[in-house]
């Protein structure tokens, strides 16, 4: 139970200071300076962001559905936060044996959320930005469970911390790059990031799904977006990146350190590419993706078939 909250405390702050670094990197990407007026160097802005979002009014639509508007963001959030508890410690008592299973579940429930807010605030851009974001989620949610089929096909075991102890000397993102790429690009559209960001489209649809939300509701949205974004960094770590110590540095600070380089790889993606059109980003998953993903998972089932066989 402590530890639970400690983590999830933990993550919250994460997310904060992740907001932080990607206004800041924006703003050096693009020849400018980030937030820089509140306190020293404008490290304490999230926390003003933050206090400034949770005590303005909490104005909603007349006519949307009350409930389901104000459960659609603590729904994600919850969610969000869930798929921490998978989090693959040396330091945990316990972890789940079961835990990419845990994960398929609970990331494929994410959709509801999305779906729920723009359906809830009865706005024509809020339903269009969460059907545009429900197709998107569902179709390149199968090529990251193909992809990771594949990677529990090499790394036997259903427990990220068996993936993590299976993983040799060299990394799995090394050995199989074309895999790798298709899961961090799968993992950029699953959480709805630019240049797939066609959930919110802010040159199309205002700003989709999340159009009528305000204040907390606001909030709890960007803050569920954000910590998806460090979970999915972080499970691309363990999946693709390897594990264990270097040197007299132990695991948990390693994969600390892979995890902001890999969702600093979100940020730079946002700064450098333009939106997709989203014509485009259905026929990449489905005619590129999806080919190579069953692919790959056909190889490897017939190279081991055929090793046991031997």
């Amino acid at each position: 139970m402590v530890c639970g909250l400690v983590s999830y405390i933990c993550a919250l702050l994460g997310v904060a200071f992740f907001t932080l670094l990607e206004r800041k990197g924006l703003g050096y990407f693009q020849i400018r300076k980030g937030p820089n007026k509140v306190g020293l160097m404008g490290l304490p802005q999230p926390l003003s962001d933050a206090a400034k979002l949770f005590t303005k009014e909490l104005v909603k639509p007349t006519l949307a559905n009350q409930f389901a508007y104000f459960v659609a963001p603590v729904m994600g959030l919850v969610l969000a936060l869930l798929l921490w508890q998978l989090y693959p410690s040396d330091s945990l008592a316990e972890h789940f044996s079961w835990g990419i299973l845990f994960f398929l579940c609970v990331s494929s429930m994410n959709v509801y959320s999305t779906l729920l807010a723009g359906w809830a605030s009865n706005s024509k851009y809020a339903l269009l930005g969460a059907i545009r974001a429900v197709a998107q989620t569902i179709s390149y949610e199968v090529s990251l469970v193909l992809i990771l089929l594949f990677v529990l096909f090499v790394c036997p075991g259903f427990s990220f911390m068996d993936v993590k102890e299976s993983h040799g000397v060299v990394w799995l993102g090394f050995l199989f790059v074309p895999i790798s790429l298709v899961w961090f690009v799968s993992c950029v559209a699953e959480t709805n990031r630019a240049p797939f960001d066609f959930a919110e489209g802010e040159s199309e649809l205002v700003s989709g799904f999340n159009i009528e939300y305000s204040a907390g509701g606001f909030a709890l949205i960007f803050m569920a977006e954000y910590a998806n974004i460090l979970v999915m960094s972080l499970f691309s770590v363990v999946l693709f990146f390897g594990a264990g110590s270097i040197g007299s540095l132990s695991w948990d600070f390693v994969m600390m350190v892979k995890t902001l380089f890999v969702a600093f790889a979100f940020i730079w993606v946002r700064a450098t590419l333009p939106r997709f059109r989203y014509d485009l980003l259905m026929g990449l998953t489905w005619k590129s993706f999806l080919p190579l993903a069953l692919g790959a998972l056909v190889v490897v089932v017939g190279i081991m078939f055929f090793v046991v066989l031997i």
